[in-house]
């Protein structure tokens, strides 16, 4: 899918292709060429019309991290990024979009539609002077893509304060608890796409700033962005804690219940000595063992054995270790 915007009366338009082989076609100034999963009838209409080649590796994840970031002779720019998708089921991922900045006008490669995209369009076609030209829409994205990864952040935080309410009751199942767990470990796992992703933007921004292609107003800009990232940073850091203290809660209630069947096993064990040592001693063979003459001698045996379950139970019991 091809996608081609400029700016009409401040705001973002969108551009027909058409439009380029009308007679006028020099009066158009685009600033934007969003390419979504594009076909190769796609890049060969951009380069016939904008001279600029889409390399084939443009959005692969495989590409060397040196390779992410840089400028060619000609002044084109070369920016490889990871955009945050949240799914509907609940499913993240970092989604990769490569970006060429080339004679004023910012090129896009993408696989797929993703939230942050479609917001700065929205966003760029309501506001007057949201956006001047292609550098704009690159700073905008990187700064939606901070505002949907603080978004995320607060949905974890929401999250975990659920678990929270689970986990810190009175008794907590170990049924409970494996459902506790992989809530926490779907948790940690999107904190750990956030963290990366805004990671990755900083780098960027990083880069943007020192290749000096930024006016005064696009510079400061990118370090208000980076201020934000930095108190995303410690905020994923904080959920990383809190994580961690709910992974060990629930752990610890996995122990404490694996214990309590431990320890009624051990009871068990410790009542059955006595009666098993009354047992083996009327199981000798000696010639001399008054009580087997004795007409008695049965039910008191067992009623020995009896008593010798019921006093350890009794004491157990007033110990306190029964419950």
């Amino acid at each position: 899918m091809l996608n081609i915007f400029s700016i009409d009366n401040g705001r973002l338009a969108g551009v027909a292709p058409e439009a380029f082989d009308a007679p006028d076609a020099a009066t158009l100034r685009p600033i934007w060429v969003d390419l979504e999963d594009p076909s190769a009838e796609d890049k060969a209409w951009v380069e016939a019309h904008f001279g600029l080649a889409i390399p084939e590796d443009a959005v692969d994840d495989d590409l060397e991290e040196s390779a992410r970031f840089y400028e060619e002779d000609d002044g084109q720019l070369h920016i490889r990024s990871d955009f945050l998708r949240l799914d509907e089921e609940g499913a993240s991922r970092n989604v990769r979009v490569a970006f060429i900045l080339h004679r004023k006008v910012l090129f896009s490669v993408r696989k797929e539609e993703l939230p942050v995209f479609r917001l700065l369009r929205m966003r760029a076609r309501r506001t007057p002077a949201f956006i001047d030209d292609a550098k704009d829409v690159l700073l905008k994205l990187y700064d939606a893509d901070a505002e949907y990864s603080a978004d995320a952040l607060e949905g974890i935080y929401d999250a975990l304060n659920a678990i929270s309410a689970r986990v810190l009751k009175e008794q907590v199942t170990d049924e409970e608890a494996g459902e506790v767990l992989t809530a926490i470990a779907r948790e940690e796992d999107l904190n750990g796409r956030i963290r990366r992703n805004v990671m990755d933007t900083r780098r960027a921004l990083s880069f943007m700033m020192r290749s000096r292609m930024l006016t005064a107003e696009q510079f400061e800009d990118s370090r208000q962005i980076l201020r934000d990232i930095d108190s995303l940073d410690s905020h994923t850091a904080f959920l990383f804690d809190k994580i961690n203290f709910l992974m060990d809660a629930t752990v610890g209630f996995i122990n404490i219940n694996q214990n309590k069947i431990i320890k009624i096993f051990s009871v068990a064990s410790v009542a059955l000595l006595p009666p098993t040592l009354i047992a083996s001693v009327y199981g000798m063979n000696f010639a001399h063992m008054p009580e087997l003459q004795q007409p008695w001698g049965y039910p008191f045996a067992l009623g020995l054995m009896v008593l010798s379950v019921a006093a350890p139970f009794i004491y157990f019991k007033r110990k306190g270790w029964l419950r």
